[in-house]
């Protein structure tokens, strides 16, 4: 017999109204900021998927329904923090500082999200495209600045889909033997492409997978952007107070589809979609404004105006910086250079009459 999930820690509900008793203490312009980048983020999906279609950029992991999970995991790192996204979390880029503009150049193939020319500051690292290579990274990561007594976590973010892997169960395990200050932050989006969550794990939730590698798991509303960001920042503060790591599944919805070449009206009902429409993130943080905060209609159209002012100008930018040196593809794949890789460089750099 199925075992029932339990309920998920919740400080705003569907229609806005708050839990007093467990809301962050976040001011009204903190407050602002997450509904301001969960807009810009939503403004920018649309706007990738349109260019997509126009053979713009590359194939796109649409983001619509998670941006509360992502800003609001992103929201409560510190600088200092290490933060390793996933193919999907284009909103935690943004939340974590980096321009949209760079964003899109990595999604036209132009770049890499990060700047490398100084190592020790980098704190966000590339989105990780094989199913959960990055948790054991960040793993490593976070014992690394444990050992060295860096007063900071690791935050790492990954999908439903990504706990079948054994990159999971390795990390996982890793973490709860070293009580490394590891965060495993996972976006519950109830697919992975086509496979729904029941079908990944037999298991009634995700965050009580935890208990099996002797730490603390615990389950949020992904689409509650205060449940999110108070949760995370509970874990970090307690994985840089030496009490191990912590796993965290926020329950949100992917409302598109798993990637621009995906179409999910093949494994997936319209009504199971509206549903979750219903409990849209970027408007549940609307509504609390409004309620609590005394958020205007101007200031709305104030907004919307801007993220749509700014998704064209990173687009324009974005369209200038074009015209990579197919050199630079050799420059990161290994600290030295390896013989193999100078002959290959060699072959495609140095012998320009091979077609390529």
């Amino acid at each position: 017999m199925a075992i029932q999930a339990p309920d998920v820690n919740r400080v705003l509900a569907p229609d806005g109204t708050v839990d007093e008793r467990a809301a962050p203490d976040l001011s009204r312009s903190a407050v602002e900021e997450l509904y301001r980048l969960q807009v810009l983020a939503r403004t920018f999906d649309e706007k990738a998927v349109t260019l997509h279609r126009q053979g713009r950029i590359g194939t796109y992991a649409p983001l619509a329904g998670q941006e509360a999970a992502q800003v609001g995991a992103a929201y409560a790192l510190a600088d200092e923090d290490y933060c390793f996204p996933t193919y999907r979390d284009h909103a935690m880029y943004l939340a974590r500082g980096l321009d949209l503009e760079d964003v899109l150049v990595y999604l036209n193939g132009e770049g890499n999200y990060v700047d490398r020319e100084d190592p020790e500051t980098l704190r966000t690292f590339p989105p990780a495209i094989p199913i959960a290579t990055q948790l054991p990274h960040a793993v490593g990561v976070g014992m690394a600045a444990d050992y060295r007594g860096d007063d900071c976590a690791s935050l790492v973010s990954f999908g439903d889909g990504a706990t079948s892997e054994g990159d999971f169960h390795e990390g996982m395990n890793f973490a709860g033997v070293f009580d490394t200050p590891t965060v495993f932050f996972c976006q519950n989006n109830q697919w992975a492409i086509s496979v729904p969550r029941e079908r990944q794990t037999a298991s009634a939730t995700i965050a009580q997978k935890a208990q099996a590698y002797g730490f603390e798991g615990i389950r949020v509303d992904g689409n509650d952007v205060l449940a999110v960001y108070d949760a995370v920042r509970d874990a970090l503060d307690a994985a840089k107070a030496g009490e191990g790591p912590r796993l965290i599944e926020a329950v949100t919805y992917r409302q598109g589809a798993h990637t621009t070449t995906d179409d999910p009206s093949k494994y997936r009902d319209d009504e199971e979609v509206a549903e979750w429409r219903k409990k849209d993130p970027v408007e549940r943080t609307r509504e609390f404004l409004e309620d609590v905060h005394g958020w205007t209609d101007e200031e709305e159209r104030d907004l919307r105006e801007w993220a749509d002012e700014r998704v064209v100008e990173a687009v324009a930018a974005a369209g200038e910086r074009t015209g990579l040196d197919v050199d630079d593809i050799f420059e990161h794949v290994y600290a030295t250079s390896t013989p193999r890789l100078g002959r290959q460089r060699e072959q495609v750099v140095d012998e320009p009459e091979i077609e390529r």
